[in-house]
């Protein structure tokens, strides 16, 4: 019953992430495990979900068949970066420098340390949305309603809707005269805005 007993008891350990092989189909870690002993596993993920962990986070380990040639990591955990004090419910993705999208109860709450990136072909959002900082738009700006402008609404080259440019508007009124504008009673410009 010994050799039974042993391969029982050494079928799930706890150890120590010491090195990570990110370059294979399925990830592979190093873990020291009991007293110290150095071995190598194949590291199961969620679908859909991968990570890269740090040495010094800790896994679970399962022996596969009781063979201890054949280690599987079930879980990798780093007490160091988790993210604390969510409520019931709630679920966070996060990494060690501060990057954290949580699932809230009520929102989703984005957190980019340095920068933000979103890449697809089109994007649509149906929401009121609030800004806070500058808008740089790299390319054509499409209103479909109406709206109000605060602050000055400027363009480093022209604006335009599809009658003319601010520009024309200007030409226009600057270079404008009236019929009977010999100082008595005129009558409309004879230029139009457009």
């Amino acid at each position: 019953m010994g050799p039974v007993w042993r391969r029982i008891r050494l079928l799930v350990s706890r150890g120590v992430l010491k090195l990570v092989d990110d370059s294979l189909k399925l990830q592979g870690v190093q873990v020291s495990l009991l007293g110290g002993e150095p071995a190598w596993a194949e590291r199961f993920q969620e679908y859909g979900y991968t990570s890269h962990p740090h040495p010094g986070a800790e896994a679970i380990v399962a022996a596969v068949g009781g063979a201890r040639a054949h280690l599987v990591a079930l879980a990798v955990d780093d007490r160091r970066y988790r993210v604390k004090e969510l409520a019931q419910g709630e679920v966070a993705i996060y990494d060690d420098l501060g990057n954290v999208i949580v699932f809230k109860r009520d929102k989703i709450q984005v957190q980019a340390v340095q920068h933000l990136e979103v890449t697809a072909p089109t994007c649509h959002i149906t929401a009121t949305t609030t800004h806070d900082g500058n808008v740089t738009i790299n390319g054509n700006l499409v209103v479909n309603g109406t709206g109000a402008f605060t602050d000055a609404l400027s363009s480093a080259t022209s604006v335009a809707d599809p009658k003319g440019t601010m520009q024309g508007i200007r030409d226009t009124y600057n270079g404008h005269n009236h019929p009977g504008d010999s100082g008595g009673t005129t009558g409309a410009p004879n230029q139009g805005m457009g």
